[in-house]
């Protein structure tokens, strides 16, 4: 792996590639305030083994590209309900910074998968770009809107989130990375320890954590504007994938998406919380190469 630079104006957006050029283009899209490490360099490699080249990056504001700063301090789980007054930037933009990496790499088109925040802009992608997407997997994703916010979002995770305290330390912040982990992990499956921690430790090298960028790209995701409702203009192949033990998002939120979306197709995996487990990724890798055969007209370009 080989770390590169797009630009989106004066955006630089850190990106890095799994597997062979020539193979089908994947975009994987991060969700709020994690890193690109955080797709599982399991998963990215099993997707390269299936024949797609497969691209992940740092959203803006996230790892090692450009970050912003707020005017005010504010809790984003307010940024819900009020939006922003003066969002730094908004969910458009972040669809733009996908389409800058997919130039820089000299993809017309892609498949585009996103998780959580990530599924509503690939989602957004396919509405706003459709000659760009080929397939779309949105995973761990919920119907847009504040009103299905409170239909779909476990808003009792959050006091928990609030609860994790460890020192001003590199130690501490790792460990409350990993703590955020094991929260947004299946209570049901062993928490895999040892990848958690690898990562935050990779990730707090990167890029020490920000909770300024949860506001930032909370009020981006409700900025996309009129999109949501714009769902039922998807032609690509759409694969809608929650877990059953997600503690942020009700595992029915799949379907009712998938319900907006023209022969959108909703799987619910067991034991998978808010997070991407060992367990599910052949499973994953599979249902997307088998949906990447499906956009036969696609794969010929």
């Amino acid at each position: 792996m080989t770390l590169r630079t797009a630009h989106n104006g004066d955006v630089q957006l850190a990106y890095e590639t799994f597997g062979a050029p020539g193979g089908e283009p994947l975009l994987l899209i991060m969700g709020l305030d994690f890193q690109m490490v955080y797709w599982p360099d399991g998963l990215c490699q099993a997707l390269a083994e299936r024949g797609f080249h497969v691209a992940r990056f740092d959203n803006r504001d996230a790892g090692l590209s450009t970050h912003f700063s707020s005017p005010e301090p504010e809790n984003p789980f307010r940024v819900l309900f009020r939006g922003s007054s003066k969002p730094a930037y908004t969910g458009s933009d972040m669809v733009a910074d996908a389409l800058a990496v997919m130039d820089a790499l000299g993809w017309d088109s892609a498949h585009v998968c996103g998780t959580s925040l990530g599924s509503g802009l690939a989602l957004a992608t396919a509405v706003l770009h459709p000659q760009r997407v080929r397939t779309v997997t949105a995973v761990m994703g919920a119907p847009p809107g504040r009103i299905n916010m409170l239909r779909y979002v476990k808003f009792g995770v959050f006091p928990r989130f609030a609860r994790i305290k460890h020192p001003d330390t590199d130690e501490g912040a790792i460990s409350t990375l990993v703590d955020m982990i094991r929260l947004l992990s299946s209570p049901h499956h062993p928490f895999e320890q040892e990848w958690a921690r690898s990562v935050a430790e990779i990730s707090h090298a990167r890029s020490p954590r920000d909770p300024g960028t949860t506001q930032r790209q909370t009020a981006a995701g409700l900025n996309l504007g009129t999109t949501g409702r714009r769902l039922g203009e998807i032609t690509a192949p759409t694969l809608i994938i929650n877990g059953a033990d997600d503690p942020l998002i009700r595992p029915s939120a799949g379907a009712a998406l998938a319900r907006q979306i023209p022969g959108a197709q909703a799987v619910v995996y067991p034991r998978m919380g808010h997070i991407l487990p060992e367990h599910v990724w052949t499973t994953m890798a599979d249902a997307m190469t088998a949906q990447a055969g499906l956009a036969a007209d696609d794969l010929c370009r």
